[in-house]
């Protein structure tokens, strides 16, 4: 059958590039990564990259991205020993402002009133436990402020 769907062992192999991707994205988060050198790296283009990408993982690599970086962001912060600024150029984002509208779409309130609220609240609480509580919600489904969770 000819047509413009892979066949089996392409759609295979652009899987496991996809996942190359992925892990890439996991590893080097806090480097500038923009969708066009994530794509020259699996030897693919931007275009087929971001369909296939969205596909396979529910979201945009670029949105992908900055979830990552936001749930580092937000270890960081939980911390106390670094500003909001400092912690945007920590995680990779090179625009404050961009940083904290993503940072409130996913956690649900600004990055400096998260900083404040959460300084103490992970306190002896095991690390692999930790990143599950807090983890950010993706695709701005945040709860609204005050909203209770379950």
């Amino acid at each position: 059958m000819t047509g413009s769907r892979p066949t089996e062992p392409q759609h295979l192999q652009d899987l496991v590039r996809l996942r190359r991707v992925r892990d890439r994205i996991d590893r080097e988060y806090a480097q500038p990564l923009d969708v066009e050198a994530l794509a020259r790296g699996v030897h693919m283009s931007a275009g087929h990259l971001s369909r296939g990408f969205r596909a396979a993982y529910g979201e945009s690599p670029y949105s992908y991205l900055m979830t990552r970086r936001i749930e580092r962001a937000m270890a960081l912060l939980r911390r106390g020993d670094m500003s909001v600024t400092e912690v945007c150029f920590a995680v990779g984002c090179a625009s404050l402002g961009t940083f904290s509208t993503r940072f409130t779409e996913l956690v649900g309130m600004p990055p400096s009133v998260y900083r404040r609220s959460q300084a103490d609240a992970t306190a002896g609480m095991v690390p692999c436990v930790s990143k599950q509580v807090t983890r950010p919600v993706r695709n701005r489904e945040a709860p609204a402020a005050g909203a209770p969770l379950a």
